[in-house]
């Protein structure tokens, strides 16, 4: 007779990082970001009572900030499940020191490994086009960091990078770094179905239906919209130092029963 398979029971998850984590650009009707760490702890919350939530991420953070700021707080609240991404913000840096970065993670994830009963790290998901390739050396030399540290502390890795779905500039904001709301539902189901829930979207990693591409009047408006919007303002706070978290608290700073 076969046995049911045994199916995860987490009471509590804390996801600590970026923007990425922090859920942009998935926007809620109140102007506020909602993101794939919302609703996976949503859906682990509709199966277990009184589950807790934290969300320490805070967009423009280096790997740097996410260790001085918000591991030790991490650490402190316990949970059962922990999900760590970060450095890739760095990788984006003209001047990146990619050993200071391997080291930081190396350092965030030793302290937070034994604080939880399950840490996850991730690959994270690249949008095709020229920063990509750009930057996909160092990307692939943090990844390659996210995998020798998970064999060696037993954290699962959510592979994003290697999912076509999310390398498809329709999944991507206007703004070309943070994925759209179905981008960030499909991340939730890869976390999701990594801890062992069984699946709700078996086809997250397979691309949407192809679409006839847009012209090249509309290309160079996107292009320069995204210039104006977005580029220009990132190249400004690069030079003077600032970053867009700067000032910002967590949204969910406190390991608190879930509210939706």
């Amino acid at each position: 007779m076969q046995k049911n398979p045994v199916l995860p029971a987490h009471s509590s998850l804390v996801a600590i990082g970026d923007s990425f984590t922090e859920g942009m650009s998935d926007l809620r009707p109140d102007g506020s970001y909602r993101g794939w760490a919302d609703l996976l702890a949503a859906r682990m919350a509709a199966r277990t009572p009184g589950f807790r939530y934290a969300n320490l991420a805070v967009r423009g953070k280096l790997i740097g900030q996410i260790v001085e700021e918000q591991v030790d707080r991490a650490v402190a609240m316990r949970p059962d499940v922990i999900t760590l991404v970060g450095g890739l913000n760095d990788t984006l840096r003209p001047k990146c020191d990619m050993v200071r970065v391997r080291d930081l993670l190396t350092e965030a994830v030793e302290r937070l490994a034994p604080a939880c009963e399950q840490l996850v790290l991730m690959r994270s998901p690249g949008r095709q086009g020229p920063v990509l390739e750009r930057f996909r050396p160092r990307m692939e030399e943090l990844f390659a960091v996210v995998d020798g540290l998970a064999e060696r502390h037993g954290a699962l890795v959510v592979d994003l990078y290697g999912a076509p779905s999310l390398a498809d500039p329709r999944m991507w904001d206007v703004d070309r770094l943070h994925l759209t709301a179905e981008g960030h539902r499909r991340v939730a189901e890869a976390v999701w179905q990594t801890l062992g829930y069984e699946p709700e979207d078996t086809g997250w990693r397979t691309p949407i239906p192809a679409t006839l591409p847009p012209g090249w009047v509309a290309r160079r408006v996107a292009d320069a919209r995204f210039t104006r919007q977005h580029l220009l303002p990132w190249i400004g706070r690069r030079l003077t130092g600032r970053s867009s978290g700067d000032g910002r608290a967590p949204k969910r700073p406190e390991l608190l029963p879930y509210e939706a």
